[in-house]
C-alpha cells in the first residue's frame, strides 16, 4: 500500500485497529488498559476507533501494552552536522532586510 496517499483518518483508523488488536491479543479489556495507561476509558475508545487521540494517549497506551518500540522510530532525531547545513545553504542568498525608517522631526 502507498502510505503517502493515506488520509489522516485512514492513519487514525489503522493505528487504532493495531492498538485494539494488541489489546485483544493480550486478553485485556478496555477498562484495564485505560487504568494501566492512566487515560480515560473514553480516550482509549476514541484511540481504538480511529476518532482521533492525543500523542500523550498514544504514548501511554503503547507503554501499557508493552509496545514502546513502536514509538522509537518517531522519537529518533537525525543528526545534522553544521557542515551539512552550511553546504546546503551554500550559494543561497538571503534577501536583504530593509533598515527601519527614521521618523523626521519637524
Amino acid at each position: 500500500m502507498d502510505y503517502s496517499r493515506r488520509t489522516t483518518e485512514e492513519w487514525e483508523a489503522g493505528v487504532g485497529a493495531q492498538f485494539r488488536a494488541l489489546r485483544l491479543e493480550q486478553d485485556l479489556d478496555q477498562a484495564t488498559v485505560a487504568d494501566r495507561a492512566s487515560v480515560s476509558l473514553s480516550a482509549l475508545k476514541a484511540l481504538e476507533s480511529g476518532r482521533g487521540s492525543s500523542l500523550r494517549t498514544v504514548v501511554r497506551v503503547a507503554r501499557a501494552l508493552g509496545r514502546v518500540e513502536w514509538l522509537e522510530s518517531v522519537h529518533e532525531v537525525p543528526e545534522v552536522s553544521p557542515l551539512a547545513i552550511a553546504r546546503a545553504t551554500e550559494g543561497v542568498r538571503r534577501p536583504r532586510r530593509a533598515s527601519p525608517r527614521r521618523i523626521r522631526e519637524a
